[in-house]
């Protein structure tokens, strides 16, 4: 389970590996066990599905795989980093800010930015010069069929059109590491499959290893892999061909 102290980015390799991860949250004067003793472990150029019902401890799993949340217990190897839990609050900020890309199901757009703004806002924090964030984003909106409405703010977008900013707000990082909570339970089929095949595109051809949240299953027909946890545990890990010609028909 756990990766080699160095990881490339050649798809296949692993990319962020988790072993024993346990998180409890206090309500009152009880204590709830979340997270299990969880083993997890996520590779280049594959799209994971982590599948489960509301409560499982799904969304608690990628907030820890990805620096957002401290686990009581465990740790988490990503990608050069032998355990991101041992880096300071500061360099485990600046470590998803270089290589980690986020979707969520609310968008998290800036409500007073155009689409355009959106992104290389973003790529500036990176570092990057206006020039260059400007050309990045531009690419990343085309990329995710947004080209035309570059210059709207999200009052004026679609819940799918929203969506698609926030992914091209990731692609424009070129993140190794891309987490996505319930992307698409906002959508409807239409534009969820939309996003779905935007996150299949981040792992195939940019080769990230996207890990994507959701009780859907609908969205299995696009995983390299599904993840079955309940419970706080995982119960179940299968490897499959994705289906490129799947669709999000009820």
């Amino acid at each position: 389970m756990t990766p080699k102290s160095t990881i490339s980015g050649r798809h296949g390799e692993v990319a962020v590996a988790a072993e024993g991860l346990i998180k409890r949250f206090k309500t009152g004067r009880t204590t709830i066990e979340v997270l299990k003793g969880v083993d997890f472990d996520a590779r280049h150029g594959d799209l994971t599905m982590v599948m489960g019902p509301s409560g499982s401890g799904k969304s608690t799993l990628i907030a820890a795989l990805s620096g957002l949340l401290r686990p009581d217990e465990g740790k988490v190897a990503a990608l050069d980093q032998p355990n991101l839990w041992k880096l300071s609050d500061g360099k485990i900020d600046r470590f998803r800010l270089e290589h980690c890309g986020f979707i969520f199901q609310g968008f998290n757009l800036f409500p007073a930015l155009t689409a355009l703004q959106q992104v290389t806002t973003v790529l500036g924090y990176q570092g990057a010069e206006k020039g260059e964030a400007r050309q990045r984003a531009k690419a990343a909106l085309e990329e995710v069929g947004l080209g035309p409405r570059m210059n709207q703010r999200p009052s004026e977008l679609s819940g799918g059109e929203k969506q698609r900013v926030a992914i091209a707000r990731c692609l424009a990082k070129n993140p190794q590491l891309l987490f996505a909570d319930e992307p698409t339970s906002a959508l409807d089929g239409e534009n969820g499959q939309v996003v779905v095949r935007l996150l299949r595109r981040a792992a195939t051809e940019h080769g990230a290893a996207v890990v994507c949240v959701t009780h859907d299953p609908r969205l299995e027909a696009w995983a390299d892999r599904i993840i079955r946890i309940e419970d706080g545990r995982i119960l179940e890990d299968q490897r499959r061909t994705p289906d490129p010609n799947a669709t999000l028909s009820h």
